[in-house]
C-alpha cells in the first residue's frame, strides 16, 4: 500500500528483455535503503525489488504490467517517480494507493495558471473507471485532487514543489500516464452496478 507522495526520482540506467519480461535497473537515492523482496511504486506501478548493487536496484515487469501501463514505453535515462510502501502507523499524507494501475491516460493540455500548472487528461470510458469532482486520482504514482471531472476527462493542478520533484516537470501534451482511480470509488461503482 502506498500514499501517492513521491519520495524521489529514479533514472532508468539499464533495460533487459527476457522472454515477455522487462528487467529495469533504476538508479536512485533510496537504492541503498531498499532490500530484496521490497515493493516500490514506479510511476504508480508496484514492482518487487529483485536485486541491489550499490545505488542501482533491479525490478521485473511481466507482460500484464507492460500491456496495461506506460512501463513498456520507458527508455534509457527516463525519470521515474518512486515511492516505497507506507509503514503502518505513519501519516497518510496522500490517499490509499494500491500500486495497481487501472489503465493509462493521455495528457491533453498543460496550462500555466500563474503559480500552478493545470494538466488535463483523457482516458477510455469503456473500462468503467470514474473520477469525481474533488476526489482522488493517482497519476504516475502521484496522489492528486480531481477537478473538471467528466466521463472521459479530468484536470489536476500541480504546485511548483510537485512540479520540480516529480516527473511532471517533463510531461507534455501527448504523454501517456498510468492512472489508478480511487480504491473507495472503485468499490462504490462496483456495488452500484450490481
Amino acid at each position: 500500500m502506498f500514499t501517492g507522495i513521491i519520495e524521489t526520482l529514479g533514472e532508468v540506467v539499464r533495460m533487459e528483455r527476457e522472454q515477455e519480461n522487462l528487467h529495469l535497473h533504476i538508479k536512485s537515492t533510496i537504492s541503498s535503503a531498499l532490500k530484496v523482496d521490497q515493493s516500490v511504486a514506479h510511476n504508480g506501478v508496484c514492482l518487487t525489488v529483485v536485486a541491489i548493487e550499490e545505488d542501482v536496484y533491479k525490478v521485473t515487469a511481466i507482460k500484464e504490467t507492460i500491456d496495461k501501463t506506460n512501463i513498456g514505453g520507458f527508455a534509457l535515462h527516463d525519470l521515474v517517480n518512486l515511492e516505497r510502501g507506507m509503514k503502518l502507523g505513519d501519516r497518510l499524507d496522500g490517499h490509499l494507493v494500491q500500486g495497481h494501475v487501472d489503465q493509462t491516460g493521455v495528457c491533453t493540455s498543460v496550462k500555466d495558471q500563474g503559480g500552478s500548472t493545470v494538466f488535463t487528461f483523457s482516458y477510455a470510458a469503456e473500462n468503467g473507471n470514474v473520477t469525481i469532482e474533488k476526489g482522488s486520482i493517482t497519476i504516475n504514482g502521484v496522489s492528486l485532487t480531481v477537478f473538471n471531472s467528466t466521463v472521459t476527462e479530468f484536470s489536476v493542478a500541480i504546485i511548483p514543489y510537485t512540479m520540480e520533484n516529480t516527473m511532471f516537470k517533463n510531461m507534455v501534451v501527448g504523454s501517456v500516464v498510468n492512472l489508478e482511480f480511487d480504491v473507495i470509488g472503485k468499490y462504490v461503482a462496483r456495488l452500484t452496478q450490481q
